[in-house]
């Protein structure tokens, strides 16, 4: 459209074709996560989900690491404010958890702002009982290796508990 932003009657691009940026504000290259089971998660440094789930995730990233697996970290400060730092700030936080998989830079999750991977993901995805919108910080969606949204979990599933899902797919 002319109107700047993206209407969701816009066509979905496909995976690949969505740029990310990380938290340094690089381009993230497509291949470091295409081709592979993905696990997306939008995130908050002051949840009380957060020591629980950065815990979980980092296991769940060694316990895959080598495999075709990647997870993308989406800062979000949508719910609840809780992610209200700057990219810097979140990078430091993320550190003392030991991440290692990609965090990408802040971005929206809902409303006209949603970053194009956060559509996708919501569009593609099997619909929730809630309606389309992401409920809560943690929330995770499960991404095989050919882009299809398999499963859409809510913030109280624990990352560990994804395994035998991953293990299905991988």
């Amino acid at each position: 459209g002319l109107g700047g932003g993206s209407s969701s009657s816009e066509p979905l691009p496909a995976l690949a074709e969505i740029k990310l940026k990380d938290i340094d504000n690089r381009m993230i290259s497509p291949d470091e996560y295409i081709g592979k089971v993905l696990l997306v998660v939008n995130v908050a440094s002051q949840c009380g989900f957060t020591v629980s789930n950065y815990k979980d995730l980092v296991q769940l990233y060694d316990k895959y690491k080598g495999k075709d697996f990647e997870i993308l970290a989406f800062p979000c400060n949508q719910f609840g404010g809780q992610e209200p730092g700057s990219s810097e700030q979140i990078k430091q936080f993320t550190k003392r958890y030991g991440v290692e998989f990609t965090v990408t830079e802040k971005v929206m999750v809902n409303g006209p702002d949603t970053h194009p991977f956060f559509r996708y993901l919501k569009e593609k995805g099997p619909k929730s009982f809630l309606g389309n919108d992401t409920k809560w910080n943690f929330e995770k969606f499960l991404v095989d290796k050919d882009g299809n949204v398999v499963k859409r979990y809510l913030s109280t599933t624990a990352p560990m508990d994804i395994a035998k899902d991953i293990d299905r797919i991988l």
